[in-house]
Order: structure tokens, then sequence, then C-alpha cells
């Protein structure tokens, strides 16, 4: 049983933000770093389609993207992304579709009950498992979150895509992206939004695709209507112009601004690999913390499946409240919007992204103990 008596922390986290989206600014961030913001001019004058520009380059840039991979900006966060490419895409052939949590069973939903796809197969798990992926056919279309923001598990790699697939992947990688090694040979669509693992402003989406997408744009049409914001050809060719800065809609330039900023950030400390480094250094000491703490265990019961970023964690064999522990930490100013997702199971989930400091990690395990301490006592 734990010591109730424990002397409260003196060290606090410099930066108490560990929401899992919107997340933690990059470190040293301040609004001077919007000043250069193309304010007041149309989106599509020079200056504003060149800042687009620059943030499509730059995103290619830091993640590695092929050449022949085609990146947008589009509207309504990752959730649009993802819908663009299902209603654009799907039905032209069998689809698995995947979920292990609340993002991933959302997407199920779309394609059963909004867009009734007729050969749709579901493959589920719990909170805290991954499905059996070699359950999944490669001749279907595949739907499926690289990371489950919500559950905290993410697929350990992509052994189990086929290289001869038939069928397109449609990933959603939102707390993936900019924190995990992501395959691009073996994804055809990848969406993810901002305001996760690099701490952007919310909003805009982002849509990467292969050849074999833009293959499948060109050659299909589905069945149902599709309303002008999910529109991603013009006469059976790809609108060229979203994935060069025309964006579809108006997107604010501040939050532009705020995104390159964060991938010149992310290009001065090291690009990909300093920015993995960083988010499996802070779930790193968490974990450390959690391994050796006998009321608290991570919600995903397998180490490979693990996400680096968004750690989800139960409270075993005890009475405290897990929303009385995250409150309890807001009203010290130690630790904001760490309760579970409300469709997740009771506990706690804390942002380990890039954006975030080991050292800040590592104060808010000492908090953590004495709130449930403090709470014991109650």
């Amino acid at each position: 049983m734990i010591d109730s008596i424990i002397a409260r922390p003196v060290s606090r986290p410099a930066n108490p933000n560990f929401s899992s989206g919107p997340c933690a600014k990059r470190p040293g961030w301040a609004l001077s770093a919007l000043a250069d913001a193309s304010l007041g001019r149309s989106h599509r004058a020079k200056p504003g389609k060149a800042k687009l520009k620059a943030a499509i380059d730059k995103t290619r840039a830091i993640l590695n993207v092929p050449e022949d991979y085609r990146i947008g900006i589009v509207p309504a966060s990752d959730t649009g992304a993802y819908e663009m490419a299902m209603w654009s895409m799907l039905g032209a052939r069998p689809v698995t579709m995947m979920a292990w949590e609340s993002f991933g069973a959302g997407w199920v939903t779309d394609a059963a009950k909004q867009l009734k796809l007729a050969d749709c197969t579901v493959i589920e798990s719990a909170y805290g498992l991954l499905p059996d992926l070699t359950a999944v056919d490669g001749n279907s279309d595949i739907c499926f979150t690289w990371n489950g923001t919500t559950s905290g598990v993410r697929v350990p790699n992509a052994d189990w895509i086929q290289s001869d697939r038939q069928g397109l992947t449609l990933c959603d990688a939102t707390s993936a992206v900019f924190a995990m090694d992501l395959p691009w040979d073996k994804l055809d669509v990848v969406t993810y939004s901002w305001q996760k693992v690099l701490g952007g402003e919310g909003g805009h989406g982002m849509l990467i695709l292969s050849p074999r997408a833009v293959d499948r744009l060109e050659n299909y049409k589905p069945v149902w209507p599709l309303p002008k914001i999910f529109r991603l050809t013009s006469g059976s060719k790809l609108i060229e112009g979203i994935f060069s800065g025309e964006t579809i809609n108006t997107p604010s330039m501040l939050c532009v601004e705020d995104y390159i900023d964060a991938l010149d950030w992310a290009a001065s400390i090291g690009g990909l690999p300093a920015l993995i480094n960083r988010s499996e250094a802070n779930s790193h000491a968490l974990q450390t913390w959690v391994d050796k703490t006998p009321w608290i265990e991570n919600l995903s019961a397998v180490e490979n499946t693990r996400s680096c970023t968004s750690v989800c964690l139960k409270l075993v064999n005890t009475s405290v409240d897990p929303k009385a522990l995250a409150n309890l930490l807001e009203k010290e100013s130690i630790a904001y919007d760490i309760g579970a997702y409300r469709d997740a199971p009771p506990g706690l989930r804390i942002w380990c992204g890039a954006t975030v400091e080991t050292t800040d990690i590592v104060a808010l395990t000492e908090w953590l103990d004495w709130a449930y301490a403090s709470l014991l006592r109650i």
C-alpha cells in the first residue's frame, strides 16, 4: 500500500499543458512568432499562396514524403481530411474498417450508416488492445488509425499491410505523424491536423495522397453526391491547385504562419528523428513511473503497441476517482486536460508529443504521487 503521507513537491512543470489536442505549443513559442503572417490579403494573392506552398514544401521535407505523393491543405482538421478521402474513394471495392478506439469507431459509423457500403468488413477490439491485423484482406480498401488517440494504442509497424495489395490504405495519422516513422510505401492516404504533435492551431487538415490514391480519384466516381468541400477532381482530373497552395476554401493565414513556425522549429532541432526521440523520451519517462507505481497501469496491454504521444492510463486497485485526480492537478495549475477522453474507460491521458519537455513529465509524475496520496486521505 502506498504511503499516504507524501510531501508536496517543490518542482513544478514549467508548462502545465498536457492536453492531447490542441497540444502544447513548441518550446519558446510566443505570439511574436506570427509577426510575418500574410494578413489582410487574399490567400490567393502571391504572398498568401507562397505561404501555403511553403507549408506544403516544409511538410514534405520534414516527413520525407516521396516526391510523387501529393500534399494538400484542406478544411475541417483531420476529420475533414479523412471524411474527404472516405467519401471520394470508398465504394470502388470491398472495404475493411478497423477500430480500437472512438475515432476509428467514428469512421466505422460513417462507412456503415452514412455511406452504407454494401461490402464492408469491420474488425474491432476493446480499448487497450489491437485487433487481429493478420485478418486484414489486402485486396480490400483498409481504413485505420495509426495511433488511437483516445486509447493510447498504436500499430507497431506496417508489416501486416501487403506490398502488392490491390486496395488502398487510408490512414488517420493525426496523433502519430511527426512522432512515429510512417512507411509511405504502405500508405495511400494519410491525414492529420496541425494541433497535434507540432502544437499548431486547429481548423485545418492535411491530406497526403499516393499515386495509387490519385489514380482512384481520377478513375472512380462514387454513386453518392459529393459536396463542394469534398471534391478533389474536376472533369475526372485531380485538382492540382489544392496540392500547390490553392485551398478549397479560405484558410486562416495566422494558423498557416503558426504551422510554418512549428515546422521551422522541427527543422532546427534535427527534423523527424529529433521529434521522434523527444516523444519517445517523454513516454519512456512516464512509463518508468508507471512501472514502479502500484495504483496505475498503461491502458495498452502490450508494450510494443503503446503510444508515445497520447499515453492513456488506468487506475487499479484503488477507490480514488481519476476525475478527482485530474481536477486536483488542474486546480493546482500542475496539469491541464489530462482526464481520459469522454468515450474511453475512466483514467488519465497525458500527451507526450515532441512539444512537451521531458523535465515537465518527470515533474508531473511527482505531483501525481502527491495528488493520489492527498485523495486517499479524504
